[in-house]
């Protein structure tokens, strides 16, 4: 085999002509080695003046100037669409107690808010009680990305406490910090 030869094998590789078809629950399953936190993305759907949300795991700071953040929605997501009209919308990183918030915004339906309790942003927008922290942002773009759509959103307001986080790894939730610590 000639360097000519290696340098097309490499970019042939590179560009993932000849790799095999990846199992999708194969790529679930190391994927999900890869702990996160919880976020539950929030805002007033305008057509009903109630509040909405979804549950997402991935989040992720981009910039600090200007300030960016991002997190990605499923693209088939009948919540996103009503979070996204109300302009600006809170994204509550949550806190090690909330496992049961995070399964209830999970679900589809309209009542996702039933007994949640909350209290508006400067905007106006749901703030989780008892979240670890919440960020007021808004849209800045979005971008499809095979069956998701990522998000990036333009900080304008944002708050923290020292409570410990919900984690999600392997298919399930967990806690690390101060009060997983105490219970142990």
């Amino acid at each position: 085999m000639t360097s000519i030869d290696i340098d097309r094998e490499t970019a042939r590789h590179a560009a993932g002509t000849d790799l095999p078809e990846l199992d999708p629950a194969l790529l679930r399953t190391v994927l999900g080695h890869f702990a996160t936190g919880v976020v539950a993305i929030t805002g007033i759907d305008p057509q009903t003046a109630a509040p909405t949300g979804l549950a997402a795991n991935s989040f992720t700071s981009v910039s600090l100037d200007p300030p960016l953040i991002a997190f990605c929605v499923g693209a088939t997501s009948t919540s996103w669409p009503r979070v996204r009209a109300a302009g600006r919308y809170a994204v509550n990183i949550l806190s090690d107690a909330q496992e049961p918030v995070c399964r209830q915004l999970a679900t589809r339906g309209v009542e996702k808010f039933q007994g949640i309790e909350w209290r508006p942003s400067p905007a106006g927008a749901p703030i989780i009680a008892d979240c670890l922290a919440w960020i007021e942002a808004e849209l800045e773009a979005e971008h499809a990305a095979g069956d998701h759509t990522i998000v990036v959103s333009r900080v304008r307001h944002l708050y923290a406490s020292d409570l410990a986080p919900l984690i999600f790894f392997r298919g399930s939730y967990g806690s690390v910090g101060p009060s997983a610590e105490a219970s142990r």
